[in-house]
């Protein structure tokens, strides 16, 4: 009888709360079901919260801590200008799966030197959106990024007297707009309630002090990423918000999740989520701070749209993740050379 199929997952595994490592994280969750399944940080400043959390472990030469054979899965990391790649046993083969858009690491990962002898690299990426982008040559696949949906069930609850209107993400400047300050402050003078976790970064200019702190306007909630739960944050919303700054999202896995939980959700038009959003019928897109105004009114003026689109909005995640969905694309990851 063969043995279990030996894939190894590499990351930099910094941020607990980074879409890369949940991409990571939940791509070991499913392999490791009926294969035997490594997880190996790429970076020293690893998280000694995820380190704690899951069986990663740091690559040592010395300590003879390194991966053997197998298939080696990058996700969102690379390789190169490392030692220990010439000093290990041979994989059977070599994936990327390519989160980003930076064009360099195309080439740092496609270009492969002589002497290393590793297989001709295979690549995931992650969105129509981003392969459109980048036109990787060959035959690229493309899987969304894996969501455990059943983290993310709706609550079926009924909004309350004021509206929620917010968003998730990391806490780091570029992915927020500031054209969303004013909007933010705008919500609240209409008696919404505004929830931005991950936002401590824009808290002074959004308050237009220098403490941060939000005096004066309690109906705008800005909290560090992490602060709460993913699906008890959203589940907590009525209408989920997004626009990133100069950060472009190649997937947008927080709006899936919201999307999941059967929220409406409001988006800028260029982004990976694109993709699954059918504009009006399980969400809505944008190009200008007035298109996401006028949407935002009508939603906060029709709760029976919301409830209807946020339906839809979880039908699309259901038919995306798929049990036979999830099973084709982790049959890629199985298939033994």
């Amino acid at each position: 009888m063969p043995g279990r199929t030996v894939l190894h997952i590499f990351n930099g595994f910094l941020n607990p709360t980074g879409g890369s490592e949940l991409e990571a994280l939940s791509l070991y969750a499913l392999l490791r079901q009926d294969c035997e399944v490594h997880l190996w940080a790429t970076s020293s400043r690893v998280s000694r919260d995820l380190m704690r959390r899951f069986p990663i472990r740091r690559i040592s030469l010395p300590r003879r801590q390194v991966p053997h054979g197998g298939t080696f899965i990058f996700v969102g990391a690379h390789w190169r200008n490392k030692l220990w790649p010439y000093l290990i046993a041979r994989p059977d083969r070599l994936i990327y799966i390519y989160n980003t858009f930076h064009p360099k690491v195309v080439g740092l990962t496609s270009q492969m030197p002589r002497a290393l002898g590793w297989p001709a690299a295979e690549y995931v990426l992650i969105s129509a959106f981003q392969k459109n982008l980048i036109g990787l040559p060959g035959e690229p696949q493309v899987h969304p990024s894996p969501i455990d949906i059943r983290t993310f069930l709706p609550d079926g609850r009924e909004r309350g007297d004021r509206v929620v209107v917010g968003r998730m993400s990391r806490d780091a400047p570029d992915k927020h707009d500031p054209q969303d300050l004013a909007l933010y402050r705008e919500l609240a003078s209409l008696d919404c309630i505004v929830r931005l976790q991950g936002a401590r970064c824009i808290a002074a200019e959004l308050a237009g002090t220098s403490a941060g702190t939000l005096v004066g306007d309690p109906a705008i909630d800005v909290t560090a990423e992490g602060a709460m739960p993913p699906a008890e944050f959203l589940r907590s919303l009525d209408v989920f918000y997004y626009r990133s700054g100069v950060h472009v999202e190649t997937f947008g896995r927080v709006v899936f999740e919201a999307m999941a939980c059967a929220r409406p959700v409001v988006c800028h038009r260029h982004g990976g989520y694109a993709d699954a959003i059918r504009h009006g019928e399980n969400g809505f897109l944008f190009e200008t701070t007035a298109q996401a105004r006028a949407i935002l009114s009508t939603l906060i003026a029709d709760p029976v749209l919301c409830r209807r689109v946020g339906a839809a909005a979880r039908e699309t995640v259901e038919h995306l993740y798929a049990p036979a969905a999830i099973a084709a694309r982790l049959d890629f990851y199985r298939r033994v050379v």
